[in-house]
């Protein structure tokens, strides 16, 4: 049995979900780093309870985190207030720049937590040599530390964009379902399901599972070689 072609609206909501993910992949990526390198490499005594907030949305019901996202957001909420005064109108909530940054949010723990584990599996020898050498911190995190990461951001990044692409719960409490805005695809899936259009929600959802499993053989092959590279 053949799929049935996707509608206009099915591709906009796949060119939306697109968007949103290497947008909220690339937001990540710079607010994450700074983050994952003083986890990595901080002492403070606090930092346990910033690794709990950091890794909060794993355990968080999706609807719960949109939920408290979502009363954020509003127009009364305190950030929805202040983004109203700078654009001088207009609701950041069933927004796509709120999709943005609730997706940030859930995806937050996807791209911090292998980067922090790539900064702490490099040690202290590297920075050190780098510093003995005369480089400035910024010299030896910029020519030293990122190249090691490396891997560590590439797992990041497909983590980030694919979780991203994934969300239901938090994009439709925040963004709600409004076309060429911020119904995105995995929203798509579940209206098709409702209107008992199987066949779509079927094509949806197979675009869906390739990028999942693209995403994973990505991850398990940049691991396996760094597990060779190690021997």
């Amino acid at each position: 049995m053949s799929l049935p072609t996707l509608s206009p609206l099915d591709w906009t909501a796949l060119r939306l979900s697109l968007e949103l993910g290497l947008v909220t992949t690339a937001t990540l990526l710079v607010c994450g780093t700074p983050l994952a390198w003083w986890l990595a490499r901080g002492r403070s005594r606090f930092k346990p309870i910033v690794e709990a907030i950091v890794a909060m949305p794993l355990v968080l019901p999706p609807t719960v985190l949109g939920f408290y996202l979502l009363i954020l957001l509003a127009p009364k909420g305190p950030l929805g207030a202040l983004w109203q005064e700078a654009t001088g109108g207009g609701s950041l909530a069933f927004s796509f720049p709120g999709l943005v940054l609730a997706s940030v949010v859930y995806s937050f723990p996807f791209v911090v937590q292998p980067l922090q584990r790539a900064f702490e599996s490099m040690g202290s020898a590297p920075l050190e040599a780098a510093a003995s050498l005369g480089a400035s911190p910024w010299d030896a995190f910029a020519s030293v530390a990122l190249p090691l990461a490396r891997r560590g951001y590439l797992t990041a990044a497909v983590l980030g964009f694919a979780h991203t692409l994934g969300e239901f719960g938090v994009v439709l409490m925040v963004g709600g379902n409004i076309p060429g805005q911020t119904r995105v695809i995995s929203i798509a899936v579940y209206d098709h399901v409702e209107n008992l259009e199987y066949g779509e929600a079927h094509a949806l959802s197979l675009l869906l599972l390739l990028i999942a499993f693209v995403s994973l053989v990505t991850i398990f092959t940049l691991n396996r070689e760094e597990r060779s590279g190690r021997r």
